[in-house]
């Protein structure tokens, strides 16, 4: 695809330079190449059909599951789940950093997060 030409007025000579790519078409295809996002009441509806159990049974398991796995975490347990990974809470020192409008050296608090390791079953399914 041809870039268009437009004129530059330099010192009262004309000069032809290109001009900046389109780039609409970029984002149109960024846009379309966005991921779907399953969310627990969609996992819910999928659960209840291959289960025959009502949706909202279905709904209050994995609610009731996820209130677990959080509950463990905070009690500093690793949770492990078959063919899926590992959810463990890794803590992460004080260290300093910058801020970054200014360049200021500020010092960042320590904190927990919450870390996830895939299991070889899943890698390979992927």
């Amino acid at each position: 695809m041809k870039t268009p030409m437009k004129a530059k007025l330099v010192k009262g000579k004309a000069l032809k330079v290109k001009a900046a790519p389109a780039r609409a078409a970029t984002a149109v295809k960024a846009a379309s190449a966005k991921t779907a996002t399953i969310t627990i009441n969609q996992m819910a509806k999928d659960l209840a059909e291959s289960q025959a159990m009502p949706k909202k049974q279905a709904g209050l398991v994995l609610a009731d599951f996820t209130d677990m796995i959080a509950k463990h975490l905070k009690k500093g347990a690793r949770v492990r789940i078959n063919g899926i990974g590992v959810l463990q809470v890794r803590k992460r020192p004080a260290r300093m950093g910058r801020n970054p409008a200014t360049g200021e050296a500020i010092k960042i608090k320590a904190s927990k997060k919450v870390a996830f390791r895939a299991a070889k079953e899943l890698k390979e399914s992927i």
